[in-house]
């Protein structure tokens, strides 16, 4: 009876020893994946984070050297969705802004510290140029200059409007036309023309909207102004 018990004391370590061996290994493995799991994921979130390509300001597509001020800037689409202007990571002028409207939009900068001076919008369907010539005849020497049209930019402007807008450095505004989709940035005092404009004519063989001409987009960085 004892050597019964004995055995039957022996096999029954024999099994817990057993069992438990193989609970331990089990274990061992799943952790070993859970470890190889949350391993790779680190890899793969660092891969991701490495390629990840950087935000520059404004979303300019590359960095701007030093002494520069990054922009980009988007016409009006239509009627329906107004122009944005933005520099240094500042949007200063857009739909969400409210501060946007019918014909032309103008942001005044300081060029030496980018700092916004004024914005305004002057309609040049249904409005008056008049007005519109005056701040372009006040605007003080060194000041960058961005504009973006909106609906229609072009019906009330006159020879006189077109020449100041000229001495910005602009070279589309003389056949600018109905409807027609421009973004300019340019500057008071610029001895150059500037290389900061795009322009994209009123086509109804072309138009991407009815009537109007798809978005004209712009970006780049504009040279701050040294003493």
């Amino acid at each position: 009876m004892r050597v019964a018990g004995a055995a039957k004391l022996v096999v029954a370590v024999a099994v817990f020893l057993l069992t438990f061996y193989v609970i331990s290994q089990v274990f061992e493995i799943k952790m070993d994946a859970s470890l190889g799991n949350l391993f790779a994921r680190s890899a793969l979130d660092a891969a991701v984070r490495s390629t990840k390509p950087p935000r520059y300001k404004c979303g300019i597509s590359k960095a701007c050297p030093e002494k520069h001020f990054a922009f980009k800037m988007a016409s009006g689409a239509a009627n329906v969705v107004g122009p944005k202007i933005c520099l240094e990571d500042n949007v200063l002028m857009s739909g969400v802004k409210n501060n946007v409207g019918r014909g032309i939009n103008v942001a005044l900068v300081n060029g030496k510290t980018g700092e916004l001076i004024d914005t305004r919008y002057f309609d040049m369907w249904g409005g008056n140029v008049a007005p519109f010539i005056e701040f372009l005849k006040a605007i003080q020497d060194g000041t960058i200059v961005l504009m973006g049209t909106y609906d229609d930019g072009a019906t009330k402007l006159n020879d006189e409007a077109r020449r100041l807008i000229a001495e910005l450095g602009s070279t589309s505004i003389t056949h600018l036309g109905f409807r027609d989709n421009w973004v300019f940035c340019g500057g008071k005092g610029i001895k150059t023309k500037s290389p900061f404009e795009q322009h994209i004519k009123n086509n109804k063989d072309t138009n991407k909207y009815e009537g109007w001409p798809e978005v004209v987009e712009m970006e780049g960085c504009i040279p701050q102004k040294q003493d």
